[in-house]
């Protein structure tokens, strides 16, 4: 529900609310409103407080607060909120790494980052299964990255409490200012460097952390720090990455996501024990990968001209590692999207199969519908987020008790620009799909020290590991510039965080990242 809405929006967002400024000013004191509306200024909220990571204390100072985006002309256009960790007593604070998180949607606020996975406090949600109604448990975080690093977690804007700063706010802010693959880098940039600059943090190590769409913006978004901004990078940490989108678009006559998302649907089909499959789940899924990379792909490309015995034995491995039967998939012609094997893998258990996490099931709102339109891992852990996140940056960081924190923006989403400009290959006459890993390829050329490390869930149906390990392997890279990127495999889905044993793998694997590139 939260990051990646790669081909339809999917249904129970919550509402967008107010836009959480101040009443109006009133209507007799016209010209005192006009100069008040006229000088949007940023916020802080500072309070303190401690995490033990590790066995070891860690204090720190806690700030909640916004950033004033401009244009080139120096008018006001946006309202950047962000909640920033600093740990305290360091002899040489400036020198420090520091990470920047958000998550993606588009229309994502940061607080699946923040209070599931790497700020100092933790909510306790419901590991593939529905956490039950209030009260909540919110618990000090023993896998928060303050250890390794200081954080800034980011809301996009019109997510959180960032918001456009327009004529009636005191800005000439719109929403093509922002709401875009490329407008979107520009602003992060926008607020990095600022950030960067007013916290003497130009000395220390840095880092991108993003999640979903978090990874696409962190793409384009290193990039353009590092070639336009001269703030070259550490390291660049991408969790449920995608960076081409035509890996996971089912259109017409692209046949690279049914290639590349089977894996994965074996992955569920197993979790499920819809077939049945060996323990060792990796050495499985090489096995299937193998297959959707030759024998499959091959099938697909022919097309039509498939031969009818080749048809056969490649309906029967579809079968036998899917799940699905054989009559279904000839009459898919061999090719199920993925909205149609959400509903289809447990059909006749009533249930549809999660999305970002494919261990979650759900009840089927229309059990002879072709498609599942909601994900049953959304509506799990979404009620936990939101009330957990909403007490805390009121009581603990004491900040936005007027205003209403939007979760996720459906407005956003609706009204995003997916066009990118592809660096110096452009598009050549054509709109194409949204690749940004021409940006990050980039990027690591710009600077042959940045290091890449990727997370990938094997039960993430949004971004597929498959899909990633594709994107990877076609970025032109030389051999040497390959060697910089690193992938990692969780027994989890699109969450890593909301499998236990997997946040654990994932904050060890996270030190072990920023300790080899803190000094590269």
């Amino acid at each position: 529900m939260k990051r990646l809405l790669i081909l339809l929006t999917v249904t129970g967002f919550l509402a967008f609310g107010s836009v959480g400024f101040a009443a109006a000013a009133p209507a007799h004191a016209a010209a005192a409103q006009s100069t008040a509306a006229a000088a949007p200024k940023a916020e802080q909220s500072v309070t303190h407080g401690s995490v033990t990571v590790d066995g070891r204390r860690i204090d720190y100072t806690a700030t909640a607060g916004t950033i004033i985006l401009k244009n080139q002309a120096g008018k006001p256009t946006g309202s950047m909120f962000y909640v920033a960790y600093v740990k305290d007593g360091l002899k040489h604070p400036s020198t420090r790494p520091i990470t920047f998180l958000y998550n993606g949607g588009p229309g994502s606020s940061s607080v699946w980052l923040h209070m599931g996975a790497f700020g100092p406090v933790r909510v306790i949600s419901g590991d593939a299964h529905h956490t039950p109604p209030a009260p909540y448990t919110v618990v000090s975080n023993q896998y928060s990255l303050l250890d390794a690093s200081d954080l800034v977690f980011i809301d996009a804007m019109g997510t959180g409490f960032s918001r456009i700063l327009d004529k009636e706010h005191g800005g000439v802010g719109t929403p093509k200012d922002f709401y875009g693959v490329d407008a979107d880098a520009a602003s992060f940039g926008q607020f990095i460097y600022d950030y960067v600059s007013r916290n003497d943090r130009w000395n220390s190590p840095k880092y991108l952390l993003g999640e979903s769409y978090g990874t696409t913006r962190s793409a384009a978004l290193v990039n353009y720090l590092q070639e336009h901004e001269g703030m070259d990078f550490n390291g660049v940490l991408l969790l449920s990455s995608i960076l081409d989108f035509q890996t996971a678009s089912f259109n017409p006559g692209n046949d690279e996501p049914y290639i590349l998302y089977l894996p994965s649907y074996a992955a569920a089909a197993c979790y499920h024990k819809v077939v049945q499959c060996p323990a060792e789940l990796p050495a499985y899924l090489d096995q299937v990968r193998k297959f959707a990379a030759s024998e499959y792909a091959d099938a697909l490309m022919k097309g039509d001209t498939l031969p009818p015995q080749e048809k056969a034995r490649v309906l029967a491995k579809l079968s036998a590692y899917t799940g699905l039967s054989r009559t279904y998939l000839e009459r898919a012609r061999l090719r199920v999207n993925l909205f149609q094997f959400m509903a289809q893998l447990q059909r006749s258990r009533g249930l549809i199969t999660g999305r970002l996490d494919a261990r979650y099931s759900g009840a089927a709102a229309d059990e002879l519908g072709e498609y599942a339109f909601n994900d049953p891992q959304s509506d799990a852990i979404t009620g936990a987020y939101t009330a957990a996140f909403n007490r805390y940056v009121r009581q603990t960081l004491k900040f936005g008790e007027d205003r209403t924190y939007v979760i996720l923006s459906d407005t956003v989403n609706r009204h995003w620009d997916w066009k990118h400009k592809t660096g110096p290959f452009g598009d050549f006459g054509w709109p194409g799909y949204t690749n940004v890993a021409v940006d990050l390829a980039d990027a690591m050329r710009y600077n042959p020290h940045l290091q890449v490390e990727i997370e990938n869930g094997y039960y993430d149906l949004a971004t597929p590991f498959f899909a990633t390990q594709y994107t990877v392997d076609h970025m032109g890279l030389p051999a040497n510039l390959r060697r910089n990127i690193t992938l990692k495999y969780y027994d989890c889905g699109h969450m890593l965080y909301e499998h236990l044993p997997s946040l654990k793998e994932l904050h060890a694997n996270l030190v072990r990242f920023y300790d080899r590139t803190e000094h590269e």
